[in-house]
């Protein structure tokens, strides 16, 4: 009901990915439980790890720019034209390219849970929004 003029379904399946825990393309709904209640009521480790396990798209253990940039440009469709200021899609790349650099701290192209980490601490206000559950990454 809140994105009814956006197209939600690359997002979901994203949160799906993250989400899952078995392999086999099903969530169970103690899956489904566990991962709300430690999203809503976990650490803030916790937290970091569920939006790492967003973004870690192929599950390797690191996100590369490309997976970020996916996963951005599926939150950009999710809130649309509609959005304040309007989203556009040359935006994601941007906003990816700018983020990825400050997080990749060693340079080697792709971003480790610990720099995810060291990122995160860095900002006050995304340690905020872990807390709020209003990420912004």
């Amino acid at each position: 009901m809140f994105f009814l003029h956006t197209d939600a379904s690359q997002y979901a399946h994203f949160v799906f990915n993250a989400v899952k825990h078995k392999h086999g393309g099903k969530l169970s709904f103690e899956e489904f439980l566990d991962t709300l209640s430690r999203v809503a009521r976990g650490s803030v480790q916790e937290k970091l790890s569920w939006v790492f396990a967003l973004y870690d798209v192929d599950g390797d253990g690191r996100i590369s720019r490309s997976e970020m940039l996916a996963v951005v440009q599926a939150v950009y469709e999710l809130l649309g034209r509609a959005a304040v200021p309007p989203v556009l899609p040359a935006s994601a790349k941007d906003h990816v390219d700018k983020i990825f650099d400050l997080m990749d701290t060693n340079g080697d192209g792709v971003v480790s849970p610990e720099e995810l980490a060291r990122w995160c601490a860095r900002e006050p206000v995304l340690l905020q929004s872990l807390q709020t559950l209003d990420t912004v990454l």
